[in-house]
């Protein structure tokens, strides 16, 4: 994509982005997102997908021809295995896992609190669990609270800012002591890009077990759990996964580890036999396994719309878009925002589809910023952080949104 020219012109500015836009392959699907006139650029795709306009009336039409008329036979028709049918998809198309891996339900917070206890109970006799400070708070916390709860030792990892966390890093702190390391593909503040691969083998030769936190590179990132040898992963499906506020999460459990891991919550959906009702709990064989109760049928509707548009554009394609308009707000952050810190990697390679700037006054700017129309995320104590979702954002977004926090500070 053209590297647009360095000017504080708004008039060059925009024209730039217009050219962009016009030369952006993925550009049509944008119309495909449901849009209201009053926010004119949304840049917190990270945190909140925009709906589709296919989700929409996928929702409308399970109202009324399957809620609405099939009534409790849905179960038995189709819903019981909506769960696993959508995982498969979502791990062909998205994370590059063979069917039988990964299933929907849940909140990733739930789902993480399975598989780390699971792994835990998988390596009997190692007493020290592995994470990063800078890891959000719901990973934090739910280890924290595992130590705690099995007499565990909790190791941190100390990464802040752009860097990450490094093969070298983990290398540092693991050994024959540690029971399972977690960390995230992509970085929630800083957008930083993980080495899964080299990361997961350091991990695998101290024989622990690795989980990797998906929710801020699932359906933007090119991924490859198989091929990379990954143990489990979580991740949420409400950011680029489109899949509406609150939407279950998934989970991915390595086929060779399926026999080896028993998840805590034993709910009548995840037995062997659960219309048996029977006494006494014996798991399901495989991913079912990883189930508990009834599974949110609503909440995991519109995630197959979006799962079907990557499938048909390519995740190649979204993460050249995505490369494409988070350089493109980079550029523009150094050229009109020169006293903000650009808290997320330069190089594109290292970066997922968002950057966060710091700067001590965007605390103050971000009601202005909603008052235009203009809605980026602001992340605590000083950053704003401009989630790119590609199929939804235009160049003419980013533009919009730099050019107004410029304007305000």
């Amino acid at each position: 994509m053209t590297d647009p020219t360095s000017t504080t012109s708004t008039a060059v500015i925009v024209d730039n982005a217009a050219a962009l836009d016009a030369s952006d392959p993925l550009a049509e699907h944008t119309g495909r997102f449901i849009r209201d006139a009053e926010v004119l650029s949304y840049l917190d795709g990270n945190s909140l997908g925009r709906p589709l306009i296919a989700s929409r009336d996928r929702v409308t039409d399970f109202i009324t021809t399957q809620w609405g008329s099939r009534l409790i036979r849905g179960w038995d028709e189709t819903w019981l295995d909506l769960p696993l049918r959508i995982g498969d998809d979502l791990g062909r198309v998205v994370l590059g896992a063979a069917a039988g891996q990964t299933t929907i339900g849940d909140s990733t917070t739930v789902l993480l609190y399975k598989l780390v206890r699971a792994a835990v109970d998988a390596r009997p006799g190692r007493r020290t669990l592995v994470i990063d400070r800078d890891n959000f708070p719901t990973d934090r916390y739910v280890l924290e609270g595992i130590a705690a709860e099995r007499g565990l030792q909790l190791r941190w990892i100390d990464s802040r800012g752009t860097n990450g966390v490094t093969v070298g890093d983990v290398a540092g702190v693991v050994d024959d002591d540690t029971a399972v390391v977690v960390l995230s593909h992509v970085a929630y503040r800083s957008g930083y890009l993980a080495d899964v691969a080299g990361i997961t083998e350091i991990v695998h030769r101290a024989g622990a077990l690795m989980l990797w936190d998906l929710c801020h590179s699932a359906g933007v990132v090119p991924t490859e759990l198989d091929a990379w040898g990954v143990d489990l992963a979580v991740g949420c499906t409400y950011k680029y996964l489109n899949g509406g506020p609150g939407s279950p999460a998934f989970a991915y459990v390595a086929s060779s580890l399926q026999s080896q891991v028993r998840q805590p919550i034993q709910g009548w959906l995840g037995s062997a036999t659960p219309f048996e009702m029977g006494q006494g709990y014996q798991p399901a064989e495989g991913i079912r396994g990883i189930l508990s109760g009834t599974p949110p049928i609503v909440g995991m509707l519109a995630m197959q719309d979006m799962i079907g548009l990557i499938d048909s554009v390519g995740l190649a394609a979204v993460r050249t878009k995505s490369v494409g308009l988070t350089e493109y707000a980079i550029t523009l952050a150094d050229d009109l925002l020169p006293e903000a810190r650009l808290a997320s990697p330069r190089d594109a390679a290292r970066r997922g589809s968002h950057i966060t700037l710091d700067d001590d006054r965007f605390a103050g700017i971000m009601p202005g910023l909603w008052e235009k129309g203009i809605v980026p995320d602001f992340r605590r104590p000083n950053g704003i952080r401009l989630g790119l979702s590609p199929l939804s954002t235009s160049f003419g977004e980013v533009a919009a949104g730099v050019l107004a926090i410029r304007d305000l500070l």
